[in-house]
């Protein structure tokens, strides 16, 4: 087989990269934060933030521990069970489920979230913060608290 045409078993997507610089004794010491969404499109999604001093050593730590820290989400068909409305500090995440056909109605941090974990027919509204890393981390709380409705 061909090495380029393997496709990847997890569908990775760097959300938000942050410059942080910590003052020291010697001058100053900068390092990268990373966010970073993993998910095999089949109900499995994780989130990881990992700190270097490069990108890619930074994005590499955080998919570790998203890797190492995957939920699964209970799907009903192409969408999720039942409505929910989580609040994660000051971000506020509202998830419904919506017909066939619908696509993903979300915005940015969601709508990550949500592709990650294999969902094409989803509404959501974010209702707090405009701040990404919360708003990652209240869509996963929400898709963790789904319940699988029979």
């Amino acid at each position: 087989m061909n090495p380029e045409n393997i496709q990847p078993e997890f569908f990775e997507r760097v959300v938000q990269v942050n410059r942080v610089s910590k003052k020291t004794k010697g001058g100053d010491k900068r390092s990268l934060s990373v966010l970073v969404v993993v998910g095999d499109k089949k109900g499995r999604v994780g989130v990881g933030l990992g700190k270097a001093a490069e990108v890619q050593a930074a994005v590499r730590k955080a998919t570790s521990y998203a890797k190492k820290h995957l939920i699964t989400v209970p799907l009903k068909g192409r969408t999720i069970p039942h409505t929910i409305l989580v609040k994660n500090g000051a971000a506020k995440v509202l998830l419904k489920p919506a017909p066939i056909g619908t696509g993903v109605i979300a915005g940015g941090a969601v709508r990550v979230v949500v592709e990650a974990a294999g969902i094409h027919d989803i509404v959501s509204k974010i209702l707090g913060t405009k701040n990404q890393a919360s708003n990652v981390y209240a869509t996963l709380e929400a898709l963790g608290k789904l319940k699988k409705i029979i």
